[in-house]
Formats: C-alpha cells, sequence, structure tokens
C-alpha cells in the first residue's frame, strides 16, 4: 500500500504541476467563491489556510475576501511533528520552515492549536467522494486534526484542490483523518454524512 500512495502521490503532484498559469489563476478565484459560500462557513473565529506551494491550488484570493469576524491563521511547524497556527495579514513577518514553506514569523507561545479553530482550509495531493485525502506523507495535518477521529468537534475542515487531483477511491489508513469536504475550482464534494 505504501508504494501504491507513492506512485498516486506522484501521479497527481505531476498533474496538478501541469495546469497552465492562466488555469491556476481562474481556478484560486473560482475556489475563493465556493469557500466563501460554503454552507456551513462559520461567522467568526480563526480560519487557517495554508501557503500554496508544488503546484497547491492558491488561497490568496479567498483570504483577502474573508469576512472581517474571521481571522486568517497559517500553519507552523512544530517540533511535536504537529501544526500550530498564527494570524497572518499580507506584510507580516515570514520565515522559510525545513521544507521552504513560508510560515509566519512568530514566539511559539503566541501559537494557536488545532481545537481552537473555526475552520481550516487543508492542501492535498489527492481526494475521493468518502471524504478521504491524500496528503504529502509526512501526516503533519493528521495528527494536528486526530482529535476529529473520535469526536467530530471543530474545526470544520474542507479540502482545497483542483477537479484534476479527485481520484475514484483512495485506501485510508488508520490515522486519516477525513475531511468535511473539498472544494475546487469547479464543485464542492461534501462528505456522505458530513454537511
Amino acid at each position: 500500500m505504501t508504494d501504491d500512495r507513492a506512485a498516486l502521490r506522484r501521479d497527481l503532484r505531476d498533474r496538478r504541476r501541469a495546469i497552465p498559469a492562466a488555469a491556476r489563476i481562474a481556478a484560486a478565484e473560482a475556489l475563493a467563491q465556493r469557500l466563501l459560500a460554503f454552507p456551513d462557513l462559520p461567522g467568526s473565529g480563526y480560519a487557517a489556510g495554508y501557503w500554496a506551494s508544488d503546484g497547491e491550488i492558491a488561497l490568496h484570493v479567498w483570504q483577502l475576501r474573508l469576512p472581517p469576524p474571521l481571522v486568517y491563521c497559517l500553519p507552523v511547524l512544530c517540533e511535536d511533528s504537529r501544526l500550530r497556527f498564527a494570524p497572518w495579514r499580507a506584510g507580516d513577518p515570514l520565515v522559510a520552515n525545513r521544507y521552504g514553506i513560508p510560515e509566519p514569523d512568530v514566539a511559539p507561545a503566541s501559537l494557536i492549536g488545532g481545537e481552537a479553530l473555526a475552520l481550516a482550509i487543508l492542501p492535498l495531493v489527492g481526494f475521493d467522494a468518502a471524504g478521504n485525502r491524500l496528503g504529502m506523507g509526512a501526516g503533519w495535518y493528521d495528527r494536528t486534526f486526530a482529535f476529529r477521529r473520535e469526536s467530530g468537534a471543530p474545526p470544520l475542515l474542507v479540502g482545497a484542490a483542483f477537479e484534476a487531483q479527485r481520484v475514484a477511491a483512495l485506501p485510508a489508513a488508520d490515522w486519516d483523518v477525513p475531511v468535511d469536504a473539498v472544494c475546487t475550482e469547479s464543485a464542492t464534494h461534501p462528505r456522505p454524512g458530513s454537511t
């Protein structure tokens, strides 16, 4: 199964990287509209996004249009192999993490845990109709939101992807945390029974 997931991950990453620049820009716009129209969009609180890299669909349009009661946050890698989150606005200082991805340059004591979020938009490599998400393979989001496997407590977890990243079915591992829905440039795919 590990080899199958690795091969699928390579194929799906190649698919998203092959999307032309003009299509990426249009997709970011369409994605922002879908996310803002999401039926269960929280009215206030912390809303985590991500800094798009490696061909991921961008969230900058959505970030700029978030209603003011929602505070945009970016993830920060922590020593316990979990993510914490920091409020961030354009112009705030950033540093590159171990993967070269920009993250807020803030004191560790000011970071917010995943359980304090109202909404988290997760990057992904692939997804299926059952709400299974294939990430990059390091498990950061699964460890961060592991508490959701038992409780289903907030935050609302929504994957963001290009429609080209959808597959018929993904094998789920015991540690995988499914998302409540996936939004793409052309559709919103709720996980059956979640939203």
